[in-house]
């Protein structure tokens, strides 16, 4: 199986390419899907962060108030990185266990999209790490369109993040999401074609295809044991 890893920055336009890969038949695990699984009531991510952050933080019917909860941490690092480490153990677990899912259905690509790949260190287990770009002026207006949110609360949710230049000196894909949407497809149908080319052996032995092939293999050897010592 190949694990391929997208990232990028708050109105980089990530989800974007999320989608592109969706509507070409590729599957995509959303970290942000299963975060949000993460903090549905009851769940134990859900506790401990009622616990942390005090009841204040829920809604009328008891879900968490995301939007208050976004406020509180953006506005404070040391709150920010306690919450992704309270989450951090629910949000790894579930994203493993769609990936099991993804496995067992025979995938042989997947696309694993998590806005914090490098922070969470999950860059290790993705390649190719595809990074969507675009410069910090457009990052900005973009943001402040999208959320109607001042320049200020704007620069605080970009700068709360891994810079994207950073970012980009880490990818062995870019993005260059500055331009128009014909521009953003043209270079997805480029990156398509990399993502799906054949896998690697070490790739193939990983996937499912592969280890069924190992599985029968072992089987014939046990049974010819069998019978040459029958």
């Amino acid at each position: 199986m190949r694990i391929v890893g997208l990232t990028g920055g708050i109105a980089s336009g990530k989800s974007t390419v999320s989608n592109l890969f969706k509507s070409h038949g590729v599957p995509v695990v959303d970290a942000d899907v299963v975060a949000r699984d993460a903090l549905k009531k009851g769940s134990g991510g859900w506790k401990k962060v009622v616990a942390a952050f005090g009841e204040e933080i829920l809604l009328e019917n008891g879900e968490v108030n995301r939007p208050m909860l976004g406020q509180i941490v953006f506005s404070d690092p040391d709150k920010r990185q306690f919450l992704n480490r309270l989450l951090a153990p629910h949000i790894s677990s579930g994203i493993f266990w769609e990936v099991v899912k993804l496995w067992l259905k025979g995938y042989k690509v997947i696309v694993l999209d998590v806005p914090l790949l490098f922070e969470a260190k999950m860059d290790k287990f993705t390649k190719p790490i595809i990074v969507v770009w675009v410069d910090p002026e457009t990052q900005i207006k973009r943001l402040m369109g999208r959320d109607k949110s001042s320049e200020e609360d704007a620069g605080n949710r970009i700068n709360a993040q891994m810079p994207l230049d950073v970012k980009r000196n880490k990818a062995d894909i870019v993005i260059d999401n500055t331009g128009s949407l014909d521009g953003l497809n043209e270079q997805f149908q480029k990156v398509l074609i990399e993502v799906s080319k054949p896998l690697t052996w070490t790739q193939f032995w990983l996937s499912r295809n592969g280890a069924l092939i190992i599985l029968a293999s072992l089987t014939s050897g046990v049974v010819l044991c069998i019978k040459a010592l029958s």
